[in-house]
């Protein structure tokens, strides 16, 4: 199953291409050149655009005296609810610290002690100090900066910028061996394109937009994902949309990306307050203010359903020299009339993470051969249900160096495509996007049951029924939406319990038989189909 577009009307060649130009597909291109295969890099915006540069938090790593992959490992499995694949939390945290240590060597550069050793913090669910940051609140923008340099020193990474990945091509043996793709911008190409390797990988991030307010980026619609489905691969986990806690509320009718005020902050002191001025999160978790996300959330949420208010308190007000601190989220604030240090900060949960996506295997594949997909698009199986804080920025720099190693040592001989023309092709009319942003919001958001999800099903069915036949980055940009919020929707409607991210008013207890992951297929006629699969819990 395929979009609707144009024919391709140029042709570029490599031995890798990557799509995405966050800390996953920037790892990964820089990994493949260190095993001297050409690389083709295509970006959806300018390249450094992504949510990488985003990340407020840092980068979790066992480094500091006293902590140990071990430690790590027990967080992470706390934090992903019962669903985390051991296996894949092994590789994480073990390979972890070394991930690091050759960011540092690219160039990275973490705050410094007055020891001058790097400075370890906590996050919430975390229970040792083990997260690097850059800039106070700004890692992700460091570590975007240090690998978009070797990037752009590197003559065999060939970048596209302001392209838009359509779909994938195919071999006549099944194999992913190429895409096709818009460029949106200048560039010494344009319109619809195809680009032909021995491997294609996929690190577009996340899909937030999927909701009406996200902390995500305009460019997160999911797009590889959506990709990677209409191919026939496997999606795990998708149920678990992580909601940050903590995002600068503004006004109800704000939609887009919000600013976020990181866990970083709580991790400094901060606490939240209910609209009576009390604490409440000391009443439901040992680690308070610093409780992992999910829980964080559901209470933010529950104070905010009792009380009949759009939003909770923040009070950063004894967080020391949080102007130099937290520079980035002190502008937030002030750019929307508060004073961090002197004010009660306004929040409420947003999308931000999605913990499931393409289901791979330890090298990062997917259930389609070629096809390989790393960072927010994937589901390796280390977030289970919940991601731990700070673990995402060492994902992709984990996986990224497992991908390019693989396809490094299991390279396929360059294939043509095979012929598509009797493909089924649909495309969405983007008049679609609020509607569906809405509904998703409202049915499938923080709290979710089987009549609030079977109506947002229903509603998706309705607006799915609106084609057009004017292709562009609407009308792609908005059936991936499409696809991305089906398939949530139809996974949160089969797990019948609250577990991590994922919580329902109408199954408020987590079932251990549910220990098992939720996948998805779309078959080439557009059909659904569902499944479940045991998970390895070592």
């Amino acid at each position: 199953m395929k979009l609707f577009a144009g024919a391709p009307g140029w042709t570029a060649r490599a031995d890798v291409i990557v799509i995405g130009s966050g800390v996953a597909g920037l790892t990964t291109a820089l990994n493949a050149r260190a095993a001297n295969l050409s690389v083709l890099l295509v970006t959806k915006a300018h390249i450094d655009e992504g949510s990488t540069k985003w990340a407020q938090g840092g980068i979790a790593a066992a480094l500091g005296p006293g902590d140990s992959p071990e430690e790590h490992k027990e967080d992470t499995l706390i934090a992903g609810a019962g669903l985390c694949d051991v296996d894949a939390v092994n590789v994480l945290v073990t390979e972890g610290p070394e991930a690091v240590r050759k960011l540092i060597a690219r160039g990275a550069v973490f705050d410094k002690a007055e020891s001058g050793e790097i400075a370890l913090t906590r996050e919430g669910g975390h229970h040792r100090n083990r997260i690097l940051h850059a800039g106070g609140d700004a890692t992700g923008a460091e570590v975007s900066r240090a690998l978009l340099a070797a990037v752009q020193n590197d003559s065999g990474i060939e970048v596209i910028e302001h392209a838009l990945v359509i779909d994938a091509l195919k071999a006549s043996d099944g194999r992913v061996c190429g895409v096709t793709l818009h460029v949106i911008g200048a560039g010494s190409s344009s319109g619809v394109g195809r680009a032909l390797a021995r491997a294609v990988v996929i690190a577009t991030g996340g899909l937030g937009q999927v909701y009406s307010q996200t902390t995500n980026p305009s460019v997160s619609t999911g797009d590889g994902v959506a990709l990677a489905l209409r191919a026939g691969a496997a999606v795990a986990d998708v149920e678990f949309i992580q909601f940050h806690p903590t995002v600068l509320w503004r006004d109800t009718s704000a939609a887009g990306q919000q600013p976020l005020i990181s866990e970083a902050v709580r991790g400094e002191g901060a606490i939240l307050l209910n609209h009576k001025g009390e604490r409440f999160m000391s009443a439901v978790h040992p680690q308070a203010d610093l409780a992992p996300r999910d829980i964080v959330a559901k209470e933010i949420f529950n104070q905010m359903r009792e009380a009949h208010v759009p939003h909770m308190w923040l009070d950063a007000t004894a967080v020391k020299d949080f102007q130099e601190r937290f520079p980035t989220i002190y502008a937030s604030c002030m750019a929307n009339g508060i004073d961090p240090e002197k004010q009660l900060i306004p929040v409420a949960p947003a999308s931000h993470y999605a913990s499931g996506g393409v289901l791979v295997d330890l090298n990062g594949e997917s259930t389609v051969p070629g096809l390989y997909v790393c960072g927010e698009s994937a589901c390796t199986g280390a977030h289970g249900a919940n991601r731990l804080a700070s673990n995402s920025l060492l994902e992709g720099l984990v996986f990224g160096a497992r991908i390019s190693e693989h396809i490094a040592h299991h390279l396929a001989p360059q294939q043509e495509p095979a012929d598509e023309s009797n493909e089924k092709r649909v495309l969405i009319d983007p008049s679609i996007r609020i509607p569906l942003q809405l509904a998703m919001s409202e049915g499938a958001g923080v709290m979710r049951s089987d009549k609030s999800l079977r109506a947002t099903l229903a509603t998706l069915e309705q607006l799915g029924s609106r084609y057009t036949d004017q292709p562009g980055v609407d009308a792609w940009e908005v059936s991936n939406l499409y696809f991305l919020a089906t398939a949530i929707v139809r996974s949160a409607l089969e797990r019948h319990e609250s577990r991590g991210s994922h919580w329902r008013s109408d199954y408020l207890e987590t079932s251990a038989q549910w220990q098992k992951r939720v996948i998805q297929r779309l078959d080439e006629s557009g059909t659904w189909s569902s499944s479940l699969e045991e998970i390895n819990h070592g």
